[in-house]
């Protein structure tokens, strides 16, 4: 059975973690051939450097067999106007 899941409240960090963790336990996929997340994120507020945070989601990734990059919102915004 396919569903679709719709999470709707105020934002706050962890939301997307805990949803996919939740379903992961529960041994249920997201579907739709190949996994795509595309996110806007504040990082502000981080607490390491821009270089730092790339580099670790890049590790996260490669040990997920992923892909993970991070690209400052102006660049991203450039490479994607039509």
């Amino acid at each position: 059975m396919n569903a679709i899941v719709t999470v709707i409240g105020k934002d706050k960090v962890g939301i997307i973690a805990a949803v996919c963790i939740k379903l992961a336990e529960m041994n249920v996929n997201v579907l739709d051939g190949k996994f795509t997340m595309v996110m806007a994120v504040d990082a502000a507020n981080a607490n390491v450097g821009f270089e730092e945070l790339a580099a670790q989601l890049r590790e996260l990734g490669e040990g997920m067999e992923l892909s993970i990059r991070i690209q400052r919102e102006e660049i991203f915004d450039a490479m994607h106007r039509i």
